[in-house]
């Protein structure tokens, strides 16, 4: 037994009878068990019940032993001082400050299913892929699980993005651009993407976004590539990159991309290409917020390629067979789910409009990711279709599951409670 489970238990009424006694023998009813306190202070607020046909409103501390009152330091905090009643899974000594108050303490041992806490102890102590995967049934994910998932991250989501959008002024456009350059970084450069990106001011970002070649050279020279040119086109990027620097007061810090364990498709010189391709668009930003389905999304992406010297080269100065490096379905899926759906959620909640249907349609328009976490959900026997059902699933996995948080999760709570 925890303190948590036991509150968990108490806030959820988990029990085999409602018929409490007392320590002493007498009868306690529980009119309203009170409201589950997550911060400092007693563990339930605002309770009431009544013992010797005495009403009592106040608040309830809950203990796995009496001793733990002494433990925690309780008796000399000012916040303990309306307690109406100690809960504790075994009593083992007496309090005399509880007892001196005529505080009745209320035994748990005998009103919890022992079953209950031998299934704890297995979700807790296992080390399978999800803690009740022995127990798992797909027919227990409560209807709605995908779609409250989604929202709780993309609330999580937009409270980063309201930070940002707070130290750049209010510059949604700047927070995109941050937002795509992390995104374009995927796993191995995504910081040192997102460095760059806000190492430079925006307004000049948005001053030469209409030039390709000037915006890749300003991204390929702030990553330190452009200082020994190897090639005609190399030289052509290091003067674009000397002019812009000087004439926009660009910071002579550099940030390094990674190469090591990328494939080739995936160098940050390519990525990096396609960004500042990106950026030609005009109205990129209304055009995102104004698109209401995937079709239209995808229209932004679909003509986006690295510049034609990435026709024939994966790095610089060395010649590779000829291929146009235009995004992959796969990676502008990632796109829209990385940066454009929790921007637009970010964008109108900001200015309090609802648009949480339209987001939720549109990751159902998308096909599901493909990694061993969604791999290892289809074992378990769920069926996974689109975007909205893999990223359910993996910020299920990476908020509940990995750090076996089984009481705060909803298939957890019908596995505990049957």
């Amino acid at each position: 037994m925890t303190e948590k489970l036991l509150q968990y238990l108490w806030n959820y009424k988990v029990f085999k009878n409602f018929d409490f006694k007392d320590i002493e023998g007498n009868s306690v009813e529980i009119i309203h068990f009170g409201k589950w306190n997550k911060n400092a202070g007693p563990d339930f607020l605002d309770a009431k019940i009544k013992i010797n046909g005495l009403l009592l409103a106040g608040n309830i501390e809950l203990h796995v032993r009496s001793s733990d009152w002494i433990f925690h330091n309780h008796s000399q905090d000012p916040n303990y001082q309306n307690i109406i009643l100690h809960v504790v899974f075994q009593h083992d000594i007496e309090i005399p400050e509880l007892t001196g108050k005529h505080v009745p303490t209320l035994e748990l041992e005998n009103y919890i299913d022992r079953n209950i806490l031998w299934k704890y102890e297995r979700l807790i102590n296992g080390n399978e892929f999800i803690a009740c995967e022995n127990l798992f049934d797909p027919e227990k994910i409560p209807v709605s699980f995908h779609e409250e998932n989604i929202l709780k991250k993309l609330d999580e989501k937009a409270s980063e993005l309201e930070q940002s959008l707070n130290r750049y002024k209010n510059n949604f456009e700047a927070v995109l651009f941050h937002s795509f350059a992390y995104s374009f970084g995927l796993k191995v450069n995504a910081p040192i993407f997102r460095q760059i990106a806000e190492s430079i001011d925006y307004s000049s970002i948005h001053k030469i976004r209409q030039n390709p070649l000037q915006l890749e050279a300003l991204l390929f020279g702030i990553s330190g590539w452009l200082d020994d040119p190897k090639d005609g086109q190399m030289k052509i990027w290091k003067r674009e990159f000397d002019f812009i620097k000087t004439k926009f007061s660009v910071s002579d810090l550099k940030f390094y991309p990674k190469f090591l364990r990328l494939r080739p498709p995936n160098f940050p010189t390519i990525r990096l290409s396609q960004l500042a391709d990106l950026y030609k668009h005009q109205n990129l930003f209304s055009k995102i917020m104004e698109a209401k389905n995937a079709d239209q999304v995808y229209d932004i992406f679909k003509s986006v390629k690295a510049s034609e010297y990435w026709d024939f080269h994966f790095n610089f100065g060395s010649i590779s067979k000829v291929h146009p490096k235009t995004l992959s379905k796969e990676f502008i899926d990632l796109l829209i789910l990385n940066t454009v759906l929790p921007l637009k959620y970010a964008y109108h909640r900001y200015h309090h409009e609802e648009i949480a249907d339209e987001v939720i349609e549109l990751y159902r328009s998308i096909p599901a990711e493909k990694n061993t976490i969604i791999t290892s959900w289809k074992k378990l026997g769920l069926e996974v279709t689109n975007a909205l059902e893999s990223q359910s699933l993996i910020y299920h996995h990476k908020t509940h599951c990995e750090l076996k948080n089984c009481l705060a999760c909803s298939v957890g709570f019908k596995l505990l409670k049957e």
